[in-house]
């Protein structure tokens, strides 16, 4: 397909997301921050009358007792729950099966996330399919599952996915190792507790990752062309939250206003990507993680400055603002300089956390095979510049270790 047709073909594409706009419903929902917030959503979950509760979440959690330290207070209040401990990065559509197949013998009647992302996409995907006999895998794109799901709720203990304010999950096929999101509105969880004392023992690595995926998840909200809800305000929040605390929570593992305010700036970027989906550095970073299991926020990270690069003309103008939000530039700047200013700062944020930037599992030989992938993925977002082949293989060899 020649990029001509490519791109009308996106431009009917951002045209239709224009028109739905108007009907499209602002799904928002409950939350309870601060520390002990935890204990505030599982009081809130049994005010709801639910009978008992599917907790879904991997084996460290609970073995280190945080997801017991998390939901104890459900336990007080009387609310019996079932456990499905899993969970593994990029769950895969075993795993969803794994858990369903507890809470039906279990005779679950809501779900509750505790842990980061693949934890609480298991869980939004667990409560659909306990509504549906349909096969999930027909569900793979935006807005496809229609049916109403089971309550869910979520405590995220990481500060990157923003999975906790979202109304999809992303699924492995651990066939084909492709990812595929999967979303509909009633996989929004109903409420979340934002509690950062559970973050408080993440280590630096996995504290740099989720927040340079949830500074990504920001920014390509901020820059996106689809013109809908509050992402722009919320995206502005994020992006300067995580400027102001990420290196701290980084370096000061147990700085609790540092926790705070990096439990907040992903639950910001997760809204945002909510009302407008992400981006190219997400159609990249998801054949990475498919193919060799690179952790989603490492391959953000990876990817993240390139791709601003790419499409630094076409989104000047956001850009500059985001270098004005973060104190990169002063007012009054040319944009283009101020453009220039943000992308040296986001690269410069992700040396500050000890992110490299090449990775030695990507492999040159799959360069093709990852870029048809990824340019194909990127027809589905409402990105600036729209991603080709060539592009993708280019930046690849510059993150290739």
């Amino acid at each position: 397909m020649s990029l001509s047709v490519r791109e009308l073909r996106h431009r009917l594409f951002l045209t239709l997301l224009r028109v739905m706009t108007p009907f499209m419903s602002e799904d928002r929902n409950i939350a309870f921050a601060g520390p002990g917030s935890s204990r505030h959503l599982c009081l809130h979950i049994a005010s709801l009358g639910v009978s008992k509760v599917l907790i879904v979440t991997d084996k460290p959690l609970r073995e280190l007792g945080v997801a017991e330290q998390a939901t104890g207070a459900l336990l007080e209040a009387g609310v019996p729950v079932a456990w499905y401990d899993g969970v593994l990065p990029d769950p895969t559509y075993e795993q969803v099966a794994a858990g369903l197949a507890v809470l039906k013998a279990e005779q679950c009647d809501a779900v509750l996330a505790i842990g980061g992302g693949s934890a609480m996409d298991t869980a939004k995907m667990i409560a659909a399919c306990a509504t549906s006999n349909e096969d999930p895998k027909t569900w793979k794109g935006l807005g496809k599952v229609k049916h109403d799901a089971l309550p869910i709720f979520a405590i995220p203990t990481t500060a990157g996915t923003g999975s906790e304010v979202t109304s999809g999950a992303v699924v492995k096929d651990a066939a084909t190792r492709a990812k595929s999101i999967i979303s509909g509105p009633s996989m929004l969880p109903g409420a979340t507790a934002l509690d950062a004392e559970l973050m408080l023992g993440l280590p630096p690595h996995i504290t740099a990752a989720t927040g340079m995926d949830a500074l990504t998840h920001a920014i390509e909200a901020y820059i996106g062309v689809w013109q809908r809800g509050t992402r722009l305000e919320d995206g502005r929040i994020a992006v300067r939250l995580v400027f102001q605390h990420l290196v701290t929570a980084y370096q000061e593992g147990g700085n609790l206003a540092a926790r705070e305010g990096m439990a907040l700036a992903a639950y910001y970027a997760g809204m945002a990507i909510n009302q407008v989906s992400v981006g190219s550095v997400h159609a990249i970073a998801h054949q990475l993680g498919g193919t060799y299991g690179i952790p989603h926020g490492l391959a953000n990270a990876l990817v993240l400055p390139h791709v601003l690069e790419f499409c630094r003309e076409e989104a000047e103008s956001s850009l500059a603002e985001l270098a004005l939000v973060i104190g990169a530039g002063e007012q009054g700047e040319p944009p283009s300089q101020l453009a220039h200013k943000f992308i040296a700062a986001v690269r410069e944020l992700r040396t500050q956390v000890g992110i490299p930037d090449r990775s030695e599992l990507i492999q040159r030989a799959d360069h093709q095979d990852l870029a048809v992938a990824a340019a194909a993925e990127c027809m589905g977002y409402p990105v600036p510049r729209l991603l080709d082949e060539a592009t993708v293989v280019a930046i690849l060899n510059q993150i290739t270790g």
